[in-house]
C-alpha cells in the first residue's frame, strides 16, 4: 500500500492500481471559470436581469475574439474598465468595445483625486471575477457607463469568465448596476 499526500487530500491506494493524476491546468481553469459564471448567472435571476448568458468553447477574452465567438462586430460590444481608488474602491467604466475610457473625464465626474487601472489580481479580489471576464455588474463597486454604449440596441459584455458573455440592452445594464451615464471615453 502506498500513501500520498496531494495538497490537502490523502491517496491511499494498493500498488496494484494505477496511480491517480492530479487536475490539470485545463481542468482547474474550467472549473474556476464555471464557478465564476453560475456566481453571476445565480445573480441574475436573483436579480431578475433580462440578460441572456453565452458561454464557449474558446476565448472571449478581447472584443475581437468575443466578437468572432458570437458572430458580432466590435461595435456590439462593451468593456469593464476597472479602475482603483486611492482608498483601494473599484469603479468600473463601461465603454463600448472599440472606445477607451478616459480616467481623467471619470475621476472629473465621481469627483475623485486619482484613479489606477486594476491589476488582474485586484480585479478578482475586489469584483470577484477575472480579468476578461469582468461582468458590467454582478459585485460592489461605483459604475459609470460612456453615453455611446445606448447607441446599439442590444449589447455583449463580459458573462464571468474568459469563454462566456452576457447579453443585455443597455438600459437593462444600466438597471442592473446603478451606473451614472455620461461621456467617459477618450475624445479623439
Amino acid at each position: 500500500i502506498e500513501i500520498k499526500k496531494h495538497t490537502a487530500l490523502m491517496i491511499v491506494r494498493h500498488q496494484s492500481e494505477p496511480a491517480l493524476q492530479a487536475p490539470t491546468t485545463t481542468a482547474m481553469a474550467a472549473i474556476a471559470a464555471t464557478t465564476f459564471e453560475n456566481k453571476l448567472k445565480a445573480f441574475i435571476e436573483r436579480n431578475q436581469i433580462a440578460a441572456e448568458h453565452l458561454t464557449f468553447t474558446q476565448s472571449t477574452h478581447s472584443v475581437t475574439e468575443a466578437a468572432a465567438a458570437v458572430g458580432a462586430t466590435p461595435q456590439d460590444f462593451v468593456k469593464s474598465i476597472c479602475l482603483i481608488t486611492k482608498a483601494g474602491d473599484i469603479v468600473v467604466a463601461v465603454v463600448k468595445g472599440e472606445d477607451r475610457a478616459d480616467r481623467g473625464a471619470v475621476q472629473r465626474l465621481l469627483n475623485l483625486s486619482k484613479l489606477s487601472i486594476a491589476a488582474p489580481a485586484d480585479m478578482l479580489a475586489k469584483t470577484g471575477y477575472p480579468a476578461g471576464g469582468t461582468p458590467p455588474f454582478g459585485f460592489t463597486a461605483r459604475f459609470v457607463i460612456d453615453e455611446r454604449v445606448f447607441e446599439t440596441p442590444v449589447v455583449y459584455a463580459g458573462g464571468g469568465s474568459e469563454q462566456s458573455l452576457i447579453r443585455i440592452t443597455p438600459a437593462e445594464l444600466k438597471r442592473a448596476n446603478g451606473a451614472q451615464v455620461a461621456v467617459i471615453r477618450q475624445l479623439t
